[in-house]
């Protein structure tokens, strides 16, 4: 497909005109059935270590959008300020601080300080988030700023993924907690009335899923004025009237319980007065106190009088009054006759977009607070200390949990990261564990998986994948100090999973990889079909053989793009070959492989071209990353054995090798590799032009490789073998 062709096609993706794919559908690349291994020696687990894959959990995980919005020079790096002077918290004024709320960073990304629409990084991200099995990005625009650029940045380079056939995650929003009225118009307004990037749309319950209460996104009047509150007895009515010159979309009452346990009352809305036409009734069960009860009306209802009336209590419950005349439309009913004052009341309008907001969205709150919980069905936390709560849906099933790499709570209260005792990434049962590296184990949120995995909820939610930044403040919530980071501080205080340059790596990644499989289960590794294999440059024999291992679509390296600091530009255009697929045969004396690119193969010269490594003996603690022989590297066709586990080679011997337009083949017998015949599992990697600094970070940062990072396919025997 040449470039303008390709152009118009994401275009038309873009605008929903055309579908994904090339052939209409996204190509499965079978990344749960990857094998990895991380730098602590922990595996990832497969089938039937998990169970098979449940397609009815999901996972989300919070992404944030704001990288290059809130440039105030720096970056500021508090884990590099520190090492520079230990005594910096203490010195607000000291030279190596940016201003006072400006953002500093807790660490560098592996892929450096970078800006939201850096595409090299949001192709990288698709990848690696696809790849760990998650299902949807919940955007951070809790602070009253969408970032519509950078939004619209990454689901054009992620529609374009699509376009090629990659699978990317779907996307949605955390809105503001308290006033979310302005993001929620936005959104709709820039996004979702337009129809930009339908496909990437996330949706739950058959509808587009926006994490906002939708009680606030209504422009609304209310009567809250009260002096008096008024206990419902069995028998009787209460009631309130109203006259609307707007249409009317939801009206609420305000209702004491005296906290007491079991509360219940009905709420029915009238035209006209007592005794008027029905338009809608809610029965409201386990009230709490003070609570505001939202009759929800299935159509709004167009201006004029009504009368909303509280019968038929259960347990003790009332309604908030007063006892003069505070609200000039309307008046209070006792029985269905007048009385004196005014009942609390509040009146959600429908006009304008709002009816269609409501009707377009599945809403679920969120609940900002981390100790709390639920206050009623259809909310959802996005972060909590452990144990995490469940939230439930308005049919009490276990709907969705929270799990967090790290809270900013302290001693059972909102705090700040960097105050003492923050629970950070090694807190748990209740402490903070101190041994030496205690921070690379992910103990925090491993906590916090458990307790998930046991509920087993519909959906989880995972905070998080790249905050990275946070303001620098001298208080938070009346508390004072000289130097102060609320929800990120050190690589202690933090809670990205996305790797880190230095420090813990990419732990957290395959820790995550991990706990996922286990949440959502994984197929069996495909069992190998192998044939008889003649190294001729004609590819035809290897059609029958199964499986075909497959790789992103479009990902060699490629980036050029501002850093955070004005005056840098990360460049790296190592990408050359665009490796697809792969597959291996054998019989007992040799075995064969072959691998497929997306267009012809480059010339084989220079450095690191189209690198095969192999881990004979499946077990990642000897070799190089576990790799025990390495093909092309000392040149085209040589074979290389591992010396010890860092990076040397010896010469092998050689290959026979084949080229074929965009298709390669070569033979290795078994007793080159120091195999009397085929093993039991063999794991193996390809890889064009990503040696660099000889670790594992090659695989994340530098040219191509099938698959991706640390992960590598593994071939299995079947039933059938071939002619010997």
């Amino acid at each position: 497909m040449n470039a303008r062709v390709f152009t118009n096609f994401a275009l038309l993706v873009w605008l929903g005109i055309a579908s994904p794919g090339a052939s209409g559908q996204l190509q499965d690349s079978f990344s749960d059935t990857w094998v990895a291994t991380d730098a602590l020696g922990r595996t990832v687990p497969t089938f039937p270590e998990v169970t098979a894959p449940r397609n009815d959990r999901t996972v989300g995980i919070f992404y944030f959008l704001w990288h290059g919005a809130h440039v105030q020079g720096g970056p500021f790096d508090v884990t590099k300020i520190l090492a520079a002077d230990p005594a910096a918290m203490q010195k607000p004024e000291s030279p190596l601080w940016g201003p006072l709320h400006v953002p500093h960073h807790w660490g560098e990304s592996i892929f450096g300080y970078y800006l939201t629409d850096d595409e090299g990084v949001l192709r990288k991200q698709a990848q690696m988030l696809s790849d760990a099995g998650v299902d949807v990005v919940i955007f951070d625009v809790t602070n009253q700023i969408t970032y519509r650029d950078y939004y619209r940045a990454l689901l054009r380079v992620w529609s374009e993924m699509r376009a090629l056939g990659n699978r990317t995650p779907q996307v949605a929003f955390l809105t503001p907690f308290w006033d979310p009225a302005k993001v929620t118009r936005e959104l709709w307004r820039d996004l979702y009335s337009p129809g930009l990037a339908r496909d990437l749309w996330f949706q739950w319950e058959g509808k587009p899923l926006l994490l906002t209460d939708p009680e606030l996104i209504f422009d609304r009047e209310e009567n809250a004025h009260q002096n008096t509150s008024v206990e419902l007895q069995p028998g009787h009515t209460l009631g309130q009237s109203f006259a609307s010159d707007r249409s009317v979309g939801a009206v609420s009452a305000r209702c004491p319980t005296w906290n007491t346990p079991g509360s219940a009352v009905t709420l029915t809305l009238l035209r006209g007065g007592p005794g008027g036409e029905r338009l809608a009734a809610e029965r409201f069960h386990e009230v709490g106190d003070n609570a505001w009860l939202r009759l929800k009306l299935h159509h709004p209802l167009p201006p004029g009088r009504y009368y909303l009336e509280a019968s038929e209590p259960g347990g003790r419950i009332g309604w908030w009054s007063h006892t003069e005349d505070k609200f000039a439309r309307g008046e209070a009913f006792t029985d269905g006759n007048a009385a004196a004052g005014d009942r609390t009341l509040r009146l959600q309008f429908a006009d304008g977009d709002t009816q269609q907001i409501i009707e377009f969205f599945t809403f679920r709150k969120p609940q900002p607070d981390y100790f709390q919980g639920p206050t009623k069905p259809d909310m959802w936390s996005w972060l909590e200390v452990s144990p995490q709560h469940v939230f439930t849906n308005s049919t009490g099933q276990k709907e969705q949990m929270s799990v967090g790499v790290a809270q900013n709570a302290v001693h059972g209260r909102l705090g700040s990261m960097s105050e003492v005792d923050a629970q950070g990434r090694s807190f748990h049962h209740g402490a903070t564990d101190s041994r030496p590296n205690a921070v690379r184990y992910g103990l925090n949120v491993a906590e916090q998986w458990e307790r998930a995995l046991h509920e087993d909820p519909r959906f989880l939610f995972v905070t998080g994948w790249n905050e990275w930044i946070a303001g620098r403040f001298a208080e938070f919530n009346r508390i004072k100090l000289p130097v102060m980071f609320v929800d990120q501080f050190d690589q202690e205080h933090s809670r990205d999973i996305e790797p880190m340059h230095g420090g813990h790596g990419d732990d957290y990644y395959y820790q995550f990889v991990s706990h996922v499989r286990r949440y959502k289960g994984a197929r069996p590794l495909p069992a190998l079909e192998p044939r008889p294999i003649t190294i001729d440059g004609q590819i035809a024999d290897w059609g029958a053989v199964q499986p075909e291992f497959r790789d992103t679509i479009g990902d060699p390296v490629r980036r050029e793009h501002r850093g955070w600091g004005t005056n840098v530009i990360y460049r790296n255009f190592t990408g050359r070959n665009d490796i697809v697929a792969a597959k291996v045969s054998w019989n007992q004396s040799t075995a064969w492989f072959y691998v497929r690119t997306r267009e012809p193969i480059t010339p084989p010269s220079g450095t690191n071209w189209m690198l095969l490594f192999l881990d004979t003996d499946a077990n990642a603690k000897t070799g190089w990353l576990g790799y025990d022989f390495v093909i092309n590297h000392g040149g085209v066709g040589t074979l290389e054995r591992n010396l010890g586990s860092g990076f040397a080679w010896s010469a092998a011997g050689t290959v026979k090798w084949r080229v074929q337009g965009n298709e390669l083949e070569l033979a290795i017998p078994w007793q080159a590799l120091g195999l009397k015949s085929a093993p039991i599992a063999l794991d193996f990697k390809w890889a064009d032009n990503c040696l660099q600094a000889a670790d594992w970070t090659d695989f994340t940062l530098n040219g191509d490789t099938a698959p991706n990072d640390r992960f590598n396919y593994r071939a299995e025997p079947g039933q059938r073998d071939p002619q010997k």
